[in-house]
């Protein structure tokens, strides 16, 4: 069967937050392991996670098994350096993977319905990115295919996918599920967010 690697994103420094957002509780586990044991349901590779700021004691924190962290010492030039950390990190170990799934550590209300959905549009159209549709772009969590990985590999700044997303509009399918992409980035979304469980 053809691999699909799953890459976690959670290098930031949590500047908004003021403490690392990674480890901020959501019932029994953290906004990381939230994310990850989602990650883990999709596949039967490690899932692979990118670390930067407070590297050491968010990994040192993390319970979840079968996860591989990834260093990015470049995290503070932005969130692309993830990306390229992520990407560069599978080229080498990871050969046989065949696409990418892209994940955000911040974002722990995505369903896991919808991210099988993101999968199984990918393995129909090999050759597409498989993205997510906010309300005026497109972004993350997103599936790119491996002929993508050498692009994904020279990214630069904070935009992430985002922008290059943008550049290679022609090039994209998206589910027609509506997933919530709720971003937790201050202490006041976090509050809000246990509200609303």
């Amino acid at each position: 069967m053809r691999k699909v690697a799953i890459l976690v994103l959670a290098a930031g420094a949590s500047s908004r937050m003021k403490t690392p957002k990674q480890l901020l509780k959501i019932g029994n586990q953290t906004l990381l392991e939230l994310v990850l044991e989602k990650a883990k349901a999709l596949t039967s590779l490690p899932v692979y996670c990118v670390l930067g700021a407070n590297s050491t004691f968010i990994q040192n924190e993390i319970s979840t098994e079968n996860v591989v962290f990834i260093s990015n010492e470049n995290h503070s030039k932005g969130l692309s350096t993830s990306i390229v950390a992520g990407v560069n990190y599978l080229e080498k170990n990871a050969p046989f993977v065949y696409s990418l799934l892209i994940l955000l550590a911040d974002q722990p209300d995505i369903d896991l319905q919808y991210l099988e959905k993101l999968v199984q549009l990918s393995a129909e159209n090999p050759t597409q990115i498989i993205a997510s549709k906010y309300r005026k772009n497109v972004g993350v969590p997103a599936v790119f295919p491996k002929s993508f990985f050498s692009d994904l590999q020279v990214l630069e700044g904070d935009f992430g996918a985002k922008e290059f997303l943008q550049q290679h509009k022609d090039q994209i399918i998206c589910s027609n599920l509506s997933p919530s992409l709720i971003d937790i980035d201050t202490r006041e979304d976090y509050e809000n967010y246990l509200k609303q469980r």
